[in-house]
């Protein structure tokens, strides 16, 4: 078996898909990003055998593995997926069909990966909380800043999943914006419902690492309503958040 998964490349994605024990695996890019975190998986699945390779955002949508497979391009891979001629440039449909051919990993994921939660500390009524993945949002982070190290990709076009709870705001990694604009199209679903949506700049925080897009992120695009409540592109996104957090 082969996967092929919209996430980004990043540590932890690798690390659950070591644990699948399937042959090799296909993530996106997401840019790149700063310390290329967008690919940083490929050298650790390496490492313990399984082949690995991303597809460009600029050539598919991240959080879509059928747009990957129809239209992605390969942008990274690591020794064991070159051996397999899977290089740049290759369709992900080839790649796949080359990376069918992977002997499996002698072992499975290692390695103790964890997303972490965590609160940011701030004088602020308004709590801002820290998750290194949207799929960490609790029920009692309704009302609060939440800010976490996904994409800014809208999964299946569905608006709840954009975050899953009615928080102030919701902040992500925009992933470099990639094909269609993919990295930053959860911002129009959480105008939709009053949600200030903002996204840094990929190349100012690692994807995956909330407090990295807390403390290093600029931000990069914002929806109206973040707009009308004073967020403006360029911005150091934790000073705006302060002035968020005591307005609370």
């Amino acid at each position: 078996m082969v996967l092929v998964c919209g996430s980004h490349g990043g540590a932890y994605p690798g690390y659950l898909a070591g644990k699948t024990g399937a042959r090799a695996v296909i993530l996106n890019d997401a840019g790149g990003g700063k310390d290329n975190t967008g690919f940083a998986s490929l050298d650790y699945l390496n490492g313990f055998g399984m082949a690995a390779a991303t597809a460009s955002n600029m050539s598919c949508r991240i959080g879509d593995a059928k747009d990957m497979m129809a239209r992605g391009r390969i942008s990274h891979t690591n020794d064991l997926s070159r051996r397999l001629g899977v290089e740049p440039g290759l369709s992900c449909e080839e790649a796949v069909r080359r990376l069918s051919l992977a002997s499996l990993p002698q072992e499975r994921g290692s390695g103790g990966f964890t997303e972490g939660r965590r609160q940011y500390p701030t004088k602020g009524a308004r709590r801002i909380v820290l998750i290194d993945s949207a799929s960490l949002v609790r029920p009692e982070d309704e009302g609060q800043i939440v800010i976490t190290g996904s994409h800014g990709g809208l999964l299946g076009g569905n608006s709840f999943l954009a975050l899953q709870v009615d928080g102030f705001a919701g902040v992500f990694h925009d992933a470099g914006i990639g094909i269609d604009d993919a990295g930053i199209t959860r911002l129009p679903a959480l105008d939709e419902r009053g949600i200030a949506g903002i996204t840094v700049d990929g190349q100012t925080a690692r994807i995956g690492d909330a407090l990295s897009v807390c403390e290093e992120g600029r931000i990069s695009c914002v929806n109206e309503t973040a707009r009308g409540l004073g967020a403006r592109p360029g911005e150091r996104l934790l000073e705006r958040l302060l002035i968020w957090s005591e307005d609370g």
